[in-house]
């Protein structure tokens, strides 16, 4: 909902944008670059 990028995901792979949202949430818990992979996936991914 911040970038569209989960919304943007979920159209490409066909898949519930909510579903990717909760993994993005759940993937905070757990170590690791996810917040710099959604911003370079924001600036990534092309615009509707």
């Amino acid at each position: 909902m911040i970038g569209g990028v989960c919304a943007g995901l979920g159209r490409r792979f066909e898949i519930n944008p909510w579903l990717i949202r909760l993994a993005a949430v759940l993937s905070i818990f757990i170590p690791g670059p996810q917040v710099l992979a959604y911003v370079l996936l924001w600036i990534i991914l092309p615009e509707e």
